[in-house]
C-alpha cells in the first residue's frame, strides 16, 4: 500500500480548476498528498502525488478566484540549543496536476522562540485580485496577519489585537475584495470587518455568543455578507450567524471539529450545503436555503467514517462532491446524482 494521509487538512482541500478538474489534498508524514481528477468528472483519479515539506504540523489549503491553490504550514523544527523553531510556509500550485512551487517562509511575528512556539495554525483568504492574506492566533491569543501589498511583496506581520482568541480564526475573502474574520474566544465571538478593499482591518468587536471553539466556518451568502456557522454551547446542535443579527438554529448534533460549507444552486433555488464530523465519528450532511435557514435545515447521517472535517466542491459538472478521509487514510468521494433535491452516489475509494 502507498502512502496514505494522517488527516484531513484545514480549509478547502478539494478545490476545482481551470481546466474543470478537480484535486484533492491531504497531510500525509513528511508533506502532503495530492490526487486528481483523470478527467472532468471523473470517476478516475490518478495519485496519490507526494509533495515534500518537513516538519509540518498544520496543512491548510484555500483557493482563489483565479484558481490558484495555496497551501499554508505551520512548520517546527528544532533549533541548535534543541528549543522549538516555528515559522509560517507559504506555496502555490497554479495548475491542476502540475509542480508545486518551492515553499517559502513567511517568519513569525514573535521574535523570541519559545513566545513564537505558541504560534496558532496559519489560515488564508485571496481576494478575487489574487492578494493572499494570511491570519494565525498570536501567542498572545490575539489575531495577526501577514499579508501581501499590491507589488507582490510580503507586508510585514501586522497585529490586529484581541485577546483570548480560541480555536482557528476564520477569514471569509468577500466579492467585492474585502476580508471579514470571525473566531471564536473565551468571551464569545470577536469579529474584524477590513474597511475597505486593500485597507486596514477594525476591531475586534465581541459579541457574547457561544460557539464551541474550533467548529467555525463562513461563506458569503450574498453580496459582501459572510454567515458563519458553528456548533452553539448552549443551545446545542448548528448555529448560522451574521453580524448585526442574532443566530439562528439549525438542530443537528453538536460537533468538534470544523464544517465543510459549499453555496450551490438546487432545483433553481440558492441554498448552503453543510458537512462534518458527527459524534460518532461518520460523516454528516446538511443542507438549507441561503439565508432563510429559520424555514428549514435538513441534515442527513451518511454512515461513512472519517478523519476530521470533510470536503465539498462542485466538479467540472457542477455537481456537488462531498470528499472525506477515511480511518485508513485513503480519501473517498460521492458526487450528486441527476435528478431534484441532493442525493449522493456510493462512495468511491481512491
Amino acid at each position: 500500500m502507498g502512502p496514505v494521509a494522517s488527516g484531513a487538512a484545514h480549509g478547502t482541500w478539494l478545490t476545482l480548476g481551470t481546466d474543470g478538474r478537480l484535486s484533492l489534498y491531504a497531510p500525509t508524514d513528511g508533506g502532503l498528498l495530492r490526487w486528481t481528477e483523470s478527467v472532468v468528472g471523473g470517476p478516475q483519479w490518478s495519485g496519490p502525488h507526494f509533495v515534500s515539506v518537513a516538519g509540518l504540523t498544520h496543512l491548510t489549503v484555500t483557493q482563489g478566484a483565479d484558481r490558484y491553490v495555496h497551501f499554508l504550514g505551520r512548520r517546527e523544527r528544532s533549533a541548535a540549543d534543541g528549543s522549538p523553531s516555528v515559522d509560517v510556509v507559504h506555496a502555490i500550485q497554479y495548475q491542476t496536476g502540475l509542480a508545486v512551487t518551492d515553499w517559502r517562509s513567511l517568519g513569525n511575528p514573535h521574535q523570541d522562540r519559545h513566545e513564537g512556539a505558541r504560534l496558532g495554525p496559519p489560515v488564508g483568504a485571496i481576494v478575487p485580485d489574487g492578494t493572499v492574506h494570511v491570519f494565525a492566533r498570536s501567542a498572545k491569543g490575539g489575531l495577526v496577519l501577514r499579508r501581501e501589498a499590491p507589488n507582490g511583496k510580503w507586508r510585514a506581520w501586522e497585529d490586529l489585537r484581541g485577546v483570548g482568541v480560541a480555536g482557528i480564526p476564520v477569514p471569509v475573502a468577500l466579492s467585492a475584495g474585502r476580508v471579514e474574520v470571525c473566531a471564536a474566544a473565551e468571551t464569545g465571538v470577536l469579529f474584524w470587518r477590513q474597511l475597505e478593499k486593500g485597507g486596514d482591518f477594525a476591531g475586534p468587536r465581541g459579541f457574547s455568543l457561544s460557539p464551541v471553539a474550533g467548529t467555525v466556518t463562513g461563506l458569503e451568502t450574498g453580496p459582501e455578507r459572510p454567515t458563519f456557522f458553528w456548533a452553539d454551547a448552549a443551545a446545542g446542535g448548528t448555529a448560522a450567524w451574521r453580524a448585526g443579527s442574532w443566530p439562528v438554529a439549525l438542530g443537528g448534533d453538536a460537533v468538534e471539529w470544523p464544517y465543510a460549507a459549499l453555496r450551490t444552486s438546487l432545483d433553481g433555488y440558492d441554498w448552503v450545503v453543510l458537512a462534518h464530523r458527527g459524534p460518532d465519528g461518520r460523516a454528516v450532511l446538511g443542507l438549507g436555503a441561503a439565508e432563510n435557514e429559520a424555514n428549514g435545515f435538513w441534515w442527513y447521517d451518511l454512515a461513512e467514517p472519517c478523519q476530521g472535517t470533510p470536503a465539498l466542491a462542485r466538479d467540472g459538472h457542477d455537481r456537488v462532491v462531498m470528499a472525506l478521509i477515511g480511518p485508513d487514510g485513503v480519501p473517498k468521494v460521492a458526487r450528486q446524482e441527476d435528478g431534484s433535491g441532493l442525493a449522493l452516489t456510493r462512495w468511491q475509494r481512491l
